[in-house]
């Protein structure tokens, strides 16, 4: 009951924020739209809500985002070399790496930060394991891959998610 009411307040004020009006029937109409979701698929809210709850993991989010930020640039700037580059001296293959993170959704953020960046695509998640598509694969050393792709990624999401 509790993930169905966190699901329903999550989906009211996203539709307030993306309507941007209180209009009483914009508000009656994003109340009843979540509701409905709510019913539908509160059950399959990855978290507890205490955690959404929780200002120190809103705290790290808001750190996240401009780190994030900042790694998809940079793999932007390192692709779009590589592109404008006449030799393109790619070496791309796909690597398996260890995570850290415990819960399903931690994971799940971290392969799509990882995808998300270009150069690299997350192919599959099995337990710990990530198996990435690099477009060129820098080291044979696994430890040292995994530290290249998860960049500082591993360290917020634990902190946010787990």
């Amino acid at each position: 009951m509790a993930r169905r009411f966190a699901y329903f307040i999550a989906g009211w004020i996203i539709w307030l924020l993306l309507g941007w009006t209180l209009n009483y029937q914009e508000v009656i109409a994003g109340a009843a739209v979540a509701l409905i979701a709510a019913g539908m698929f509160g059950g399959y809210l990855p978290l507890q809500p205490r955690k959404l709850l929780n200002p120190v993991r809103w705290f790290w989010l808001l750190i996240y985002i401009p780190v994030f930020g900042w790694q998809c640039l940079k793999a932007n700037i390192d692709v779009a070399l590589r592109v404008l580059s006449p030799g393109l001296n790619l070496k791309p293959g796909i690597v398996k790496i260890k995570t850290n993170l415990k819960s399903d959704i931690a994971k799940v953020f971290l392969a799509n930060s990882i995808t998300m960046t270009p150069g690299t695509l997350t192919v599959e998640i099995k337990d710990d394991t990530l198996y990435i598509h690099w477009i060129e694969i820098r080291s044979d050393n696994p430890e040292e891959m995994a530290k290249m792709i998860k960049g500082p990624f591993e360290f917020f999401l634990k902190k946010i998610f787990d």
